[in-house]
């Protein structure tokens, strides 16, 4: 355990009392003036006010309660997003739980396979034999790690900062980079060859790894021709990824790979092009920025690096292959798994990353961007930490532009928008009990004189000549989405008013909030003048099929994959188009198996090439055992969640989406 220091407790005062505000709670483990040396400026600050010079300053006082906690990690200097948990214990000795997600994808530590959910195996420069094993919690969202003896082996220094947990590690250095080819690993596939950066450091040190944009084709010198057209590029562009390390390297290192000036080229000497890296050279750069050594590479389309560290001696090594993901079988949380794992189909390598929950164990719900409104995009990993969820998947499609949902989401019975097109979606409740298939609701207005009307569309940004509803769930108020739009205001069953749209997204009404808005538009705006103020309403609603309708929660998207263990695929009928249909693309979907447990998956690009296409995917979730499968939207929108990180991607290469499937931990 962590021991707080005998300066920072005085004899006469009780272990639990109130800090001093201006004061930082400081948790280091090494000496005062090994800290001070080692911290960023805003620190050294902190640091000399607390502990060099505590006059006028009162000195620092004891923890007020015997558990602290935050959302904010600052790792060396940087800040980022990190929930986090100090504990004091018996005799001041003191507990650091660091939430797994940051732990992981921050510091470069790697999870290894476990059974059960109490305890994580981890490899950080260690032996994958013996590995250090860390026990879990989970709280509020995040499954927490004791972090203390990690912390301990690994000579780093603490302090808590209000929010933030600070964190500094030992400074190291990068003494070698060496680039080479060496076999693929298993044997089944070693007479490919790869490439291999080995990065030797001194000591072991924190590492990320992100993806960047594609890499431009080098530039060439203008040509005599101001017309010429530039030839297009007949291959797909290699991929930059940048791997971080918090270590300094030598400047020879840097001055090895820098990009080398372009030769000469007369008579445009005036107009010669800036250095620039070959874009087949692996190693594009290295280059030291705020203390950290950053190697940018050139991955080719369909390979991506793996990274792994060993020690004795310490060293990051990085492969560049076709089948890159590591294989991981997890055991999470108690009824919620983490799986890994390459698909075959024929010849073609699918990585597939999924999360298996028992419904018994967990619970699920519809999440989006802002629940006072369905309005907004954002990014998975924001909303899910919003709504506190364990885990999450994206869900149904959506406008991008307009940011408005394009799909079924029903709420604990609440319809929140309807579904479009009768295209696929997936129904459940709370005992986990799971029904899909291809989903039209049927709402009608009915007006005296037995007058029906039927209402296309509830609170969806799909667009249409007829009558479509928006309740308070759209928000506090709503614009027209298109020109000339006969709006009626129904307040407690009747209609209160008629106003005339306008031009589209221009004027903003209100939505009562003991009613609903009616928008009439093209064709049905005649129907204005059989509802005129003061008309009495109700609405009759019905689902199709009707079995949707006992469901409480309901996401819609598709195509459906599967249905009854049979799969049935039908994208032209969910009128997707035929575009849509024969894409290969990163594919998210969602199932129940057989045995009732629920599993949420995102499929990325197979080995060596691109995405699955829809026939592809319904293959892949047979194969995973799925009896009833849902396919939700895709490509860039692809994120699969747990506990504050995203699993299947950089979190910067997803992009914002509208709604999202949420887990959440239940104790029955």
């Amino acid at each position: 355990m962590l021991t707080m220091p005998n300066w920072y407790r005085k004899k006469s005062e009780p272990t639990v009392t109130k800090p001093a505000k201006s004061q930082a709670f400081c948790l280091t483990v090494s000496s005062i003036i090994a800290t001070i040396l080692s911290l960023s400026p805003s620190w050294v600050v902190i640091a000399q006010q607390s502990l060099i010079n505590p006059q006028p300053t009162p000195p620092p006082q004891p923890l007020r309660q015997a558990q602290s906690a935050g959302n904010q990690i600052s790792l060396n200097g940087r800040t980022m997003p990190g929930a986090w948990i100090a504990k004091l214990g018996a005799a001041d000795q003191l507990t650091i739980y660091l939430s797994d997600g940051v732990f992981r994808q921050a510091i470069g530590v790697d999870f290894l396979n476990s059974n059960n959910p109490s305890q994580q195996p981890i490899q950080w420069f260690s032996s994958a034999t013996s590995p250090l094993v860390l026990v879990t919690q989970l709280q509020g969202g995040y499954r927490y790690l004791d972090v203390t003896k990690f912390v301990q082996q690994a000579n780093w220094q603490l302090q808590v900062n209000g929010n933030t947990l600070v964190i500094v590690t030992p400074q190291a250095q990068i003494k070698n980079i060496i680039v080479g080819q060496q076999p693929l690993n298993p044997p089944s596939i070693a007479t490919i060859r790869e490439n291999r950066i080995v990065v030797d450091l001194v000591r072991p040190t924190p590492w990320i790894v992100r993806q960047g944009l594609p890499i431009k084709p080098a530039q060439t010198p203008p040509a005599d021709d101001p017309d010429a057209i530039a030839p297009k590029p007949t291959t797909i562009p290699n991929r930059e990824w940048r791997i971080t390390l918090d270590a300094i390297a030598d400047p020879t290192l840097i001055q090895r790979y820098s990009p080398t000036p372009a030769p000469p080229s007369l008579p445009n000497l005036i107009k010669q092009l800036p250095p620039q890296p070959n874009p087949d050279s692996l190693i594009q750069k290295v280059e030291v920025v705020n203390n950290q050594t950053i190697i940018s590479l050139s991955v080719p389309f369909g390979s991506a690096p793996r990274v792994t560290t060993v020690n004795n001696p310490n060293r990051l090594i990085i492969e560049i292959r076709p089948d890159a993901m590591v294989e991981r079988n997890i055991a999470w949380a108690n009824g919620l798994r983490w799986r890994q794992q390459f698909i075959n189909l024929g010849a073609e390598r699918f990585p597939v990353v999924w999360l298996e929950a028992n419904p018994r164990a967990v619970i699920l719900k519809p999440i989006w961007t802002t629940q006072e409104t369905l309005v907004g995009t954002a990014p998975l990993i924001q909303t899910a930490q919003k709504y506190l969820a364990l885990a999450a998947i994206n869900g149904g499609y959506f406008n991008r532009n307009n940011k408005l949902p394009l799909g079924a989401i029903r709420r604990d019975n609440q319809w929140l928008s309807g579904p479009i097109l009768n295209r696929g979606a997936i129904a459940w409740n709370n005992s986990g009990e799971f029904y899909v298939g291809r989903l039209t609701l049927q709402e009608t207005l009915i007006a005296p004189n037995n007058l029906r009307l039927p209402i296309l569309f509830l609170n969806s940004g799909y667009v249409q000549s007829g009558i479509a509803r928006y309740t308070p769930s759209w928000g506090q108020t709503y614009t027209p989405l298109t020109d000339n739009e006969i709006l009626l205001i129904v307040q407690k069953d009747a209609v209160s008013s008629q106003l005339p749209g306008g031009k589209a997204g221009q004027t903003s009404i209100p939505i009562p909030q003991d009613g609903y808005l009616l928008t009439l538009r093209g064709s049905a705006a005649t129907a204005a003048t059989q509802l005129p103020i003061g008309t009495k309403l109700t609405l009759a609603s019905a689902t199709t099929p009707a079995d949707f309708s006992r469901y409480p929660n309901i996401v819609g998207a598709g195509p459906l994959l599967i249905q009854n263990g049979q799969i049935v695929l039908d994208a032209k009928a969910e009128k997707f188009s035929d575009a849509f249909i024969a894409e290969k693309a990163i594919r998210s979907g969602i199932c129940a198996t057989a045995t009732g447990t629920l599993m949420i998956a995102a499929v990325h690009n197979r080995a060596g090439g691109a995405g699955p296409t829809l026939a592809e995917h319904a293959q892949i979730m047979k194969q995973l055992g799925c009896v009833n499968a849902l396919n939700l939207d895709g490509g860039s929108s692809t994120s699969l969640y747990l506990g504050g990180q995203l699993l299947d991607r950089s979190p910067n290469t997803a992009a914002r989406v509208h709604n999202g499937i949420g887990i959440f931990w239940q104790q029955r």
